[in-house]
């Protein structure tokens, strides 16, 4: 059915009075009949659109359009026709902050919907433009431009100026646990609502995409809502959050230490180091390391060398051009697990450390693309309590987690708190682990009604650990089956790629694409490229399944995926 089916004074009424009109009238025109869509009426009608509490699956106090606007941009290429809806989804509680999102309708609807995730602690609506790891070929407006309609929110807060780290609405049990997924379940159904009503029919086919937070969110819909979504696509995800917090806390305590903390310049010693040792390990020198696992168990930073000098200080004291044994210390703590003596409330007993040798840790270089690098790594300060947003990014995370979602106090040293030990906090971190460790790995439902996944994590993540992602991968595969998790599911790893950001290989891969295909079709992935847009732009891997990797064949163009073959462990 098409808004034309409706006359003309049920059009421009509020959703709340014609919400049922809408589906009884459901079958009175074909899904074809998309010559008789008036998308300027639609675009009008949306702007005074309500949806009651009782068409939102979770509790919340209904939702309202407050505004809708026209996208256009002041420079270059314009997106396509649209219309972009500011929505206020309101609270139960009425000291709780509301859910902030964003809905970008096109005129030229394929009739599809994307999610798409945030990131961080969130606090603001993400792009509803484009999408992790997206393709630079499809300009900047690369769901648009495909006709799909896209959603996503602020997850429940409004981040100050802190960003993506301001933890502070942690004080609010409402607003914790909408930013620890019902947020997602509120957002979805207040956009599926509004979508059917602006088209005159319900999506087809309704996808989510994110990465960190958002691949977290990602896999929350698969688990806790599988029948509301036919695929997701989870990059780089922090699926056992409040476990990484607690990792956060030990690095932050280690590098804290008196000397711990590296600079810029000893960091990109410490790469080049590594460079130097591993990056002939998958077959060609390309400044990118392939074998990661190999590199983690021959990679020593305390015997290594960098242009034939040590690249620990000799005496282990610290100088410019080398690393003190304190830094070293540190570094190693970053490489491995934090383990606790008794499971978390998520029944979680560990979180894994992360593949730091030939990484990212911030340097300094001109590529425009550094100081993302940076921020998301350790910055340009040493961890300290209260953080400063100067210190890692990871460090202001576990501070903010500690002072505002644990202890409620914000005068709270988070760096006095041990995350192995933490005595009276012990209860409230359980719970919190309860609420954020997004930890299912039973998708049987999702898997049954046609559900897709695709997964992908860099192998130079320093934010967001690469072991983790691997982790829930065995721990799929041990729970449904290897057979039955190939039927529905894939998970790639892309060397050399950071957090979102990487100088060295900054993925590019059409993974939305890839994901449609395989739900509209039934033509599962294969032989998959990624791209990258920075190291050596253009260059092309093959995107290897895990626990493959890509090594060169011995011949060939360096810079062409042709060139690898994906190679077991």
């Amino acid at each position: 059915m098409t808004t034309a089916c409706l006359p003309p004074w049920l059009r421009l009424i509020p959703l709340t009075a014609i919400t049922s009109a809408v589906f009884a009238l459901a079958a009175c025109g074909s899904d074809d009949d998309n010559h008789s869509f008036n998308f300027d009426d639609a675009s009008q009608a949306l702007a005074r659109q309500q949806v009651p509490a009782s068409q939102i699956g979770l509790p919340t106090s209904g939702a309202t359009v407050t505004s809708t606007e026209t996208p256009s941009a002041t420079t270059g290429t314009q997106p396509p026709i649209s219309v972009l809806a500011h929505i206020s989804i309101a609270p139960v509680d009425p000291g709780a902050p509301p859910i902030k999102m964003g809905l970008l309708l096109p005129k030229e609807w394929n009739g599809k919907v994307v999610m798409v995730g945030g990131g961080g602690y969130n606090g603001v609506v993400p792009s509803l433009y484009s999408y992790p790891a997206a393709p630079a070929s499809q300009g900047a407006y690369p769901l648009l431009s495909q006709g799909y309609a896209v959603f996503g929110s602020d997850s429940g807060h409004q981040a100050g100026a802190a960003g993506s780290r301001d933890g502070s609405f942690g004080m609010n049990d409402e607003a914790v646990t909408n930013f620890s997924g019902a947020a997602l379940k509120k957002v979805s159904d207040v956009a599926d609502v509004l979508v059917t009503h602006f088209y005159g029919k319900k999506p087809d086919r309704r996808y989510f995409i994110g990465g960190s937070t958002g691949g977290r969110e990602a896999l929350a819909v698969a688990q806790k809502w599988p029948s509301d979504w036919d695929g997701v696509i989870a990059w780089y995800p922090a699926w056992n959050a409040a476990s990484l917090d607690l990792q956060f806390g030990r690095i932050s305590r280690a590098f804290a230490q008196p000397d711990a903390y590296p600079s810029l310049g000893q960091r990109k010693l410490l790469r080049q180091a590594a460079l130097e040792t591993c990056d002939a390990l998958d077959g060609v020198l390309d400044g990118v390391i392939s074998n990661m696992a190999a590199c983690n168990s021959q990679f020593d930073p305390a015997t290594a060398s960098v242009n034939g000098q040590p690249l620990r200080c000799a005496g282990g004291t610290s100088q410019d051009h080398c690393l003190s044994d304190a830094m070293i210390e540190a570094l190693q703590t970053y490489n491995s697990a934090i383990r606790f003596s008794t499971p978390l409330g998520s029944g979680e007993t560990q979180y894994p450390g992360f593949n730091i040798w030939g990484s990212e840790l911030g340097e300094e270089s001109s590529s425009p693309l550094q100081p993302t690098v940076n921020l998301l790594a350790m910055n340009t300060t040493p961890p300290a309590s209260p953080a400063p947003l100067t210190a890692p990014y990871w460090a202001v995370f576990w501070d903010q987690w500690v002072r505002y979602f644990v202890t409620r106090d914000t005068s709270f040293d988070a760096l006095s708190l041990d995350p192995q030990d933490p005595g009276v906090w012990a209860e409230r971190i359980n719970e919190l682990t309860r609420l954020q460790d997004i930890n299912s790995t039973d998708l049987t439902a999702f898997s049954q009604r046609g559900g897709k996944l695709l997964m992908a994590h860099g192998t130079a993540d320093v934010l967001v650990s690469t072991r983790a992602t691997e982790q829930y991968w065995q721990r799929l595969e041990q729970t449904m089956g290897a057979p039955a998790v190939k039927g529905f599911a894939r998970y790639y790893e892309v060397p050399g790629y950071g957090h979102a950001a990487s100088t060295a290989f900054n993925a590019n891969w059409d993974s939305l694409h890839a994901l449609d295909q395989w739900v509209t079709t039934g033509s599962a992935p294969s032989a998959q490229v990624v791209s990258d847009t920075a190291g050596v732009p253009g260059r092309t891997r093959p995107l290897c399944e895990y626990p493959t990797w890509p090594r060169y064949k011995g011949s060939g163009d360096v810079n062409l995926a042709d060139s690898f073959s994906c190679q077991s462990y």
